[in-house]
């Protein structure tokens, strides 16, 4: 497989189809030092945004290993699930994450996204930790505190990215 999305979205139908094949990805997704992670990791983003119901009840396995994951390429669409995750346990439809997504869950992937956000990760990966980070501090009231720091400790030396959306979260945050 290919970076293209034309091969992420042919990967991600096969799983869609074949939901059993899910740990098989999983498996490959969290073998962090072979490249072949990284294609594991564009193609779960694509299932997750699609269903991502699926992932439910892997979580355990998921939010176990996604802070071993290190290669630039995989770590951006862990962080896009986490925040896929963060909006659906927010969210005001119910659904099944808010059903299943427990304490220890959220723990970690807050503890992810923390990492990104003080680790040298691109835009992205940092952008969505933001956002997510942003989310679980309606519910933990330590992480905006953490989290403005953080954002305002980087914000002069970061991207015209990362500003943009500091500026967005720190005023949702001041709300």
């Amino acid at each position: 497989m290919n970076h293209t999305r034309d091969k992420r979205l042919k990967y991600a139908n096969l799983i869609l189809d074949t939901p059993e094949l899910l740990p098989d990805l999983l498996d490959i997704l969290f073998d962090v030092d072979d490249k072949t992670s990284c294609r594991a990791a564009w193609v779960l983003e694509f299932v997750c945004a699609d269903n991502l119901e699926l992932l439910l009840p892997y979580l355990d396995v998921f939010t176990e290993n996604i802070n071993k994951v290190h290669l630039d390429p995989a770590v951006r669409p862990i962080a896009k699930i986490c925040e896929y995750l963060a909006k659906a346990y927010f969210s005001k439809t119910a659904n099944k994450v808010q059903l299943i997504l427990t304490n220890k869950h959220k723990e970690l992937i807050v503890e992810t996204c923390f990492d990104y956000m003080i680790n040298d990760e691109k835009i992205a990966p940092k952008a969505y930790s933001m956002n997510t980070l942003f989310l679980f501090g309606n519910e933990f009231d330590w992480i905006h505190p953490e989290l403005i720091i953080i954002i305002e400790r980087d914000y002069q030396i970061q991207s015209s990215g990362f500003k943009a959306r500091a500026r967005q979260i720190l005023k949702k945050i001041k709300k």
